[in-house]
C-alpha cells in the first residue's frame, strides 16, 4: 500500500477538519511517515497520526502526533528500482520530470475522481436515474478493501507459485468478497485471521470444481472488534489447497483509495517455481483524456537486505506480444514496494489492445539476481452482477406507463459484453433498444450500441453479444455510467430507461445469470399506471426455503410519501388467484432500492403454486397498498411435503446464524433461556407456549399469542398448542367448521400477521420487525373485509408522577399500583425468563444464572464469571 507521506498537496476546505504537516493536508485518523526531503527522505521508522481533538466549543480539529517505531522496523530498509513495462510504441516515452509529476498526479486523480465535477450538463432532462454517491442512503454505503495473496515464504511447506487477488466490500456488518487466483489449484479452504493470528472466520468452498478460477462469498455479522481490526488493516486472509501438492497463499487486507475508481486490473505472477512473488495492478482511464492511471501493489518481489548491501532499482514495462511499448523506472523499498504511475496519451492501437485484454504489464528488479512478474490487463473482475432495471419514471421525459424492462450483462476478458434483455407493458409499438451515454443536452441522445436487430417482438426479449467495446466503453460500463433505453412510437426518445450498474454479490443461491422476474404495474390486477418497475431473482433450495432478491427503480419521492421515511413499501408473495389470499406471505419491507432474504416457513400450497407458475411477487406502497408492481413467478421444485425443517439450514441465511460463537460475538444478539438468539429471529419460549418472543437488538420482546375467535359450538385444547381448536368429532358432517380462522371465507386479512380474522374480532396489530403494537387495537368490520385500527385510550390517572412500568407498555400507571417482583405478569416480561432478580447492564437474570460480562469496545470477558445471587450480582475472576 502506498505511503500516505508521498501524497500530493491537497487544498483543504476551511470546513474540513484535519492536519497540516510538511506542506501537506491529512484527514482525521490518517497515518503517514514524514518526508524530510533531501538528503534524508522518508523516515520509515517514524509514524505520524492525525488525531481528532475537540475544542471547548465542541469543534473538531486535528492534532499531529508522531512517534518512533524503530522497534517495528526490524532491520535496514532496502530500496530497489522497479522497471514497469507496458507494451506499445517506443516513441511514447516519458522524461524523468514527467515521471515524478505523474506519481503525484495519479494520487490526486484517484482522490479527486470521486468528487462531482462541474460541467456544462443541462439539467432540463430527467437525470434522476444517474445515481451519485450523495443519493445512496446510509444503509447502502460501503467500504472497499483489497488483498494480494502470495506464497508464504516462512512456512515449512514449499512456497507457492500461486497469486490471488481479493476484493472486499463491507456493508453494515456483512462483507462480500470476490477472489480470483492464478497458477494454483482450486482452494479447499479460505480463512480470515485476526490480529492475533487466530481464525476469525472460515468460508466453506464447494467441493465441485468450478470452471472459473474465482471464489465468491459473504462473511456475515462481523463483530465490532473485528470491524475495527478490518478498518485498521489488522486482518489477514489465507487460502490453502488440499491436493497432493499442498499450497498456501496469504495476504493482508488493506483499504485503498484507488478501489472506487478501478475499472481495469491485472494479477502479476512469476514463472519461477515456489517463488512466493506476485502483485496486482489497479488501473483506470482519465475521464477526459486517454491517460491510463495505475497503482501497483507488490509482494515478495523485493527482498529485505542487510545493512551495507548495494541498493537496487526496479521498473516496469507495458508489453504487447513480447514487444515493449513503454518502460518506467521507479525507486521503491522493501518496506513499501508499491507505486503509482500514469501512461499518458495512449494511441488508438494501445486502447484497442487494452480493450481486448492483450496488453501485458511486467515488473522486474535490476540487480544481480533480477526478479520478474507479469500479467495481462483486463476489465475489473468481480462476483457482482451487472444489471439494469428500466422504468418509465427514469425515462428522459418521466412518465407513468406501468411498463418494465430488465437486463443482465456479462463482460468477458476479451472485451465482449453478453446481454439478456426483456421488455413488457409498452403503451405503443416498439421502435428501438439501445445502450447509451448520459446525454449532455435534452433530446441529444448519444447511442453507443443498437440492440434493436436482436429484439424479438413476440417474446419481448433480446439476447446477444456486443463484441466491439472500446476501452473507454469498458471503463464507463464498470463506473456505472452507461444506460439502456427503450423507444416506442409514442415516446420516440424513450419510454423506459435504466442505469446499467453492478449489483453487489450477496451470497444467496438465486441464479443471477438467468433473466429475473420482471415486476411492473402492467401485471397488477387491475393494471396500475406507475413510473416504478423492478425485477426479482427467486429460487427454492434443497431445504425448500425460498431465496429472493428484488431490485426496484423509478419510485417517485413526490408520489410516494413513504419514501421520505426511507420505507418504499412492502414486498410479498402469493398466489395469482385473487379470490383467496390464504397463501399470501410478507417477504420484507423496502428501505432502499433492494430487498433480499430467505423465507423458510412456506406452506405446501404456496410451494405448489411456485412449481406451477401460479404465484406472484409484488411490491405495495402507500400510494398503491394493493400492489404497485407485480410479476409472475415460476420456480420448479420438488417440495411436495413442504419445508424440510429437519434438514440442515440454508448455507446463506440473512435472518439466523447457526454458529453459537458468531452469535455470542454479535452485539445485536439476545441471551434468553440459556440460549443466544439472532437479531430479528422469533421463537416460542419454554416457560409458556402461549407467548411469542422476538430479538430486537439485544432486547427480547415477549407478547401473548392472541387466539382467534372460533365459530364452532364445541372446542378442544390440544396439549401441544396454545389456542383451542374446533372439535370436528362433535360437529355434524354438514356443519363442519374450518380448523383455522384464516381459511374462513368471510373476514379480514391483515398484512402484519398475515392471517384472516373473523368478523367482529379485535387484536393488537403485529408489525414486523417491531412485534405486537400494544398501543393500537384493530377490529374486523363485519364481512366487508375492512380492518379498522385505532390507538388505545389510556385511563385518566390521578397521581402526579405516573410511570411506564415497561418500555413496551402503552399506558402509564401510578407508582402506588406497582406490584412486587413475584407478582409480575407475563406481559411485563422483556428480557427475563421469570421474575426479574438481577440486572446487569441492559440485561436481566434470574436467581442462580451465570454469564460472562460483555464490555463495550472489548467484547465478552471470558475470564470473568458473573452470577445472580438473590438480587445481588457477584463476579469471580
Amino acid at each position: 500500500m502506498f505511503d500516505p507521506g508521498k501524497q500530493p498537496h491537497i487544498i483543504s476546505s476551511v470546513c474540513v477538519p484535519g492536519c497540516s504537516f510538511g506542506g501537506r493536508f491529512y484527514s482525521l485518523e490518517d497515518t503517514w511517515h514524514p518526508d524530510l526531503g533531501e538528503p534524508f527522505g522518508v523516515m520509515h521508522c517514524v509514524q505520524c497520526h492525525c488525531e481528532p481533538q475537540k475544542s471547548r466549543r465542541g469543534k473538531v480539529f486535528g492534532k499531529v502526533n508522531c512517534k518512533n517505531i524503530k522497534q517495528d522496523c526490524g532491520h535496514e530498509i532496502s530500496s530497489s528500482v522497479v522497471v514497469v513495462q507496458v507494451t506499445v510504441c517506443p516513441s511514447a516515452g516519458v522524461d524523468d520530470k514527467k515521471q515524478t509529476d505523474s506519481v503525484l498526479d495519479s494520487f490526486e486523480y484517484f482522490h479527486e475522481k470521486g468528487k462531482e465535477k462541474v460541467d456544462d450538463l443541462h439539467k432540463s432532462y430527467n437525470d434522476r436515474s444517474y445515481l451519485s454517491s450523495e443519493e445512496v442512503g446510509p444503509g447502502e454505503s460501503r467500504t472497499d478493501f483489497v488483498a494480494v495473496l502470495t506464497g508464504v515464504t516462512d512456512s515449512w511447506l514449499p512456497s507457492s507459485n500461486g497469486v490471488a487477488r481479493a476484493r472486499f466490500s463491507l456493508t453494515r456488518t456483512s462483507m462480500a468478497f470476490s477472489i480470483t487466483y492464478l497458477r494454483m489449484d482450486r482452494p479447499s479452504k479460505i480463512t480470515f485471521l485476526d490480529s492475533d493470528g487466530t481464525t476469525a472466520f472460515e468460508h466453506p468452498i464447494n467441493s465441485k470444481s468450478s470452471p472459473l478460477p474465482s471464489i465468491c462469498g459473504v462473511w456475515k455479522n462481523l463483530a465490532k472488534p473485528l470491524i475495527r481490526q478490518l478498518q485498521s488493516e489488522q486482518l489477514r486472509i489465507s487460502m490453502t489447497t488440499s491436493t497432493s501438492r499442498q499450497e498456501e497463499v496469504e495476504g493482508k487486507i488493506i483499504k485503498h483509495r484507488a478501489l472506487f475508481a478501478e475499472t481495469f486490473s491485472s494479477t502479476l505472477t512469476s514463472e519461477e517455481e515456489n517463488s512466493g512473488m506476485g502483485g496486482i495492478a489497479m488501473l483506470t482511464l482519465s475521464d477526459t483524456e486517454n491517460n491510463l492511471h495505475f497503482i501497483l501493489i507488490l509482494q515478495g518481489l523485493i527482498k529485505h537486505k542487510d545493512k551495507g548491501e548495494k541498493q537496487d532499482k526496479e521498473g516496469g514495462e507495458l508489453v504487447y506480444r513480447q514487444h515493449v511499448l513503454r518502460e518506467i523506472r521507479a525507486n521503491v523499498t522493501s518496506h513499501d514496494p508499491d507505486f503509482a504511475e500514469v501512461l499518458t496519451d495512449l494511441n488508438s492501437r494501445e486502447l484497442f489492445w487494452l480493450s481486448r485484454g492483450q496488453l501485458e504489464i511486467a515488473v522486474a528488479t535490476e540487480d544481480q539476481d533480477p526478479q520478474h512478474i507479469s500479467g495481462f490487463i483486463t476489465g475489473r473482475k468481480s462476483c457482482d452482477t451487472i444489471q439494469s432495471v428500466m422504468s418509465s419514471g427514469d425515462a428522459l421525459t418521466p412518465g407513468k406507463t406501468g411498463g418494465v424492462g430488465s437486463g443482465v450483462f456479462y463482460l468477458h476478458d476479451n472485451g465482449t459484453l453478453d446481454y439478456q434483455v426483456q421488455v413488457a407493458g409498452l403503451t405503443s409499438d416498439f421502435l428501438g433498444l439501445t445502450i447509451e451515454l448520459k446525454p449532455r443536452r435534452r433530446n441529444k441522445r448519444s447511442v453507443l450500441y443498437d440492440l434493436t436487430p436482436e429484439y424479438n417482438k413476440a417474446t419481448g426479449q433480446a439476447q446477444g453479444s456486443w463484441s466491439r467495446l472500446e476501452a473507454r466503453h469498458i471503463h464507463m460500463l464498470l463506473q456505472n455510467e452507461l444506460f439502456i433505453n427503450v423507444a416506442t412510437a409514442h415516446n420516440q426518445e424513450g419510454e423506459l430507461r435504466g442505469q446499467i450498474k453492478a449489483l453487489l454479490y450477496n451470497g444467496l443461491e438465486a441464479p443471477r445469470y438467468e433473466l429475473p422476474v420482471p415486476l411492473a404495474g402492467h401485471f397488477v390486477s387491475p393494471p396500475v399506471r406507475t413510473g416504478a418497475s423492478g425485477h426479482a431473482w427467486v429460487s427454492v433450495n434443497k431445504q425448500c426455503h425460498l431465496q429472493y432478491e428484488i431490485v426496484v427503480a423509478g419510485l417517485s419521492k413526490a408520489d410516494d410519501l413513504t419514501v421520505n421515511a426511507h420505507l418504499h413499501g412492502l414486498a410479498e408473495i402469493g398466489e395469482i388467484d385473487d379470490s383467496s389470499t390464504t397463501h399470501k406471505r410478507l417477504l420484507t419491507g423496502f428501505y432502499g432500492s433492494q430487498a433480499q432474504g430467505v423465507l423458510k416457513d412456506i406452506s405446501v400450497e404456496l410451494l405448489q403454486h411456485l412449481d406451477q407458475g401460479t404465484a406472484f411477487i409484488q411490491v405495495s406502497t402507500k400510494t398503491n397498498p394493493r400492489g404497485e408492481i407485480r410479476g409472475r413467478v415460476h420456480v420448479p421444485n420438488n417440495c411436495e411435503f413442504g419445508t424440510r425443517g429437519g434438514m440442515e439450514e440454508a448455507e446463506f441465511d440473512d435472518l439466523f446464524v447457526k454458529d453459537p460463537e458468531e452469535l455470542k460475538n454479535d452485539p445485536h444478539t439476545c441471551f434468553f433461556e440459556n440460549q443466544h438468539h439472532a437479531h430479528g429471529s422469533r421463537w416460542t419460549p419454554n416457560y409458556d407456549k402461549c407467548f411469542s418472543c422476538s430479538c430486537q437488538k439485544r432486547t427480547v420482546i415477549c407478547d401473548p399469542v392472541i387466539c382467534p375467535v372460533l365459530t364452532c359450538s364445541r372446542t378442544i385444547q390440544p396439549e401441544d398448542k396454545c389456542c383451542p381448536i374446533c372439535d370436528e368429532r362433535k360437529e355434524p358432517k354438514d356443519m363442519k367448521a374450518p380448523e383455522r380462522v384464516d381459511e374462513l371465507l368471510e373476514g379480514c386479512y391483515f398484512e402484519g400477521d398475515q392471517k384472516m380474522h373473523a368478523p367482529g374480532t379485535t387484536w393488537h396489530p403485529f408489525v414486523p420487525p417491531f412485534g405486537y403494537i400494544k398501543c393500537a387495537v384493530c377490529t374486523c368490520k363485519g364481512s366487508s373485509g375492512e380492518v379498522h385500527c385505532e390507538k388505545v385510550t389510556c385511563p385518566v390517572l390521578t397521581c402526579s408522577h405516573p410511570i411506564r412500568r415497561n418500555p413496551s407498555d402503552c399506558c402509564k400507571e401510578c407508582p402506588e399500583e406497582e406490584k412486587t417482583p413475584a407478582g409480575l405478569e407475563h406481559t411485563d416480561m422483556m428480557q427475563a425468563d421469570g421474575p426479574r432478580h438481577c440486572k446487569f447492564g441492559k440485561n436481566y437474570y434470574q436467581n442462580s444464572d451465570n454469564w460472562h460480562p460483555w464490555v463495550p469496545l472489548v467484547g465478552e470477558m471470558k475470564c470473568i464469571n458473573c452470577w445472580c445471587d438473590v438480587s445481588i450480582v457477584a463476579a469471580n475472576v
